[in-house]
């Protein structure tokens, strides 16, 4: 009793954000999980870094499944015979099991074990795809818009901001398909799960964004953004209100 809520978007046993949120189906059941189900990787990717800024402002404390921070999908192309999970084996190969967001995280390099061990080492326990090449830490330091450089800018503004971790939220009016709430009267989060864009309620700087804004300065869809707001906590379902823009906007 008392404690504060916990906040975690995956873990080893869950098939992975990016891969996940691209399905028709984004939510996770065991009974439903099968080999081969589609998926929409640009999609996934765009629905994973608005999750990440969702969760992040919540109250309370956030858990981080290693990988998600560097947007890796779930690896689905393994070769049967390297397959361990039980669930995989008691169900007859039915259930691709696990093992797809078990696979070591890529740090560097241009080819598998991508640093994760050194040359000559024994082989990982899973291999990893070489299509990783793109997802490495290493290349992801060197670009600003990377899953990466979004998660490393929302941990350091959540470290900075009096108003996000634990304590209280405020929810605010907004329009359908749009979530947004305030953590404190200058901090407002705003997500939208809308099938268009909408624009964003009165603030003073954008702090973070999945996403860069329309150019008209609205929010896209499956995209959210961290505000500055003023001390009165706005109202998210005004439209139209002049809005002050910022030259300190960050999109990674």
């Amino acid at each position: 009793m008392g404690a504060p809520a916990t906040w975690v978007l995956s873990n080893h046993d869950v098939t992975r954000p990016v891969t996940r949120y691209g399905r028709a189906e984004s939510g996770f059941s065991f009974a439903a999980k099968r080999a081969g189900t589609p998926t929409d990787p640009e999609l996934g990717m765009r629905r994973a870094r608005a999750a990440a800024l969702l969760s992040a402002a919540l109250p309370g404390s956030l858990y981080i499944y290693q990988g998600d921070e560097l947007g890796l999908p779930e690896y689905e192309q393994l070769d049967d015979e390297l397959r361990q999970d039980p669930m995989y084996l008691r169900s007859a190969g039915l259930d691709p099991g696990r093992e797809g967001c078990r696979v070591p995280l890529p740090w560097a390099g241009d080819l598998p074990p991508f640093g994760f061990s050194p040359p000559g080492a024994q082989a990982t326990w899973l291999p990893q795809p070489e299509e990783w090449a793109v997802l490495t830490v290493a290349t992801q330091e060197a670009e600003p818009g990377s899953m990466l450089a979004l998660y490393r800018a929302a941990l350091r503004i959540r470290r900075s901001e009096p108003g996000l971790g634990d304590g209280p939220m405020t929810w605010l009016p907004s329009p359908d398909g749009v979530l947004a709430f305030a953590r404190d009267p200058s901090f407002t989060c705003v997500v939208n799960l809308a099938e268009r864009p909408v624009a964003l309620p009165e603030h003073t700087a954008v702090l973070l964004s999945s996403a860069p804004l329309t150019d008209a300065g609205d929010l896209g869809t499956d995209t959210a953004a961290w505000l500055r707001t003023t001390p009165n906590i706005p109202d998210a379902a005004t439209r139209g209100r002049p809005r002050r823009r910022s030259d300190n906007e960050v999109h990674p």
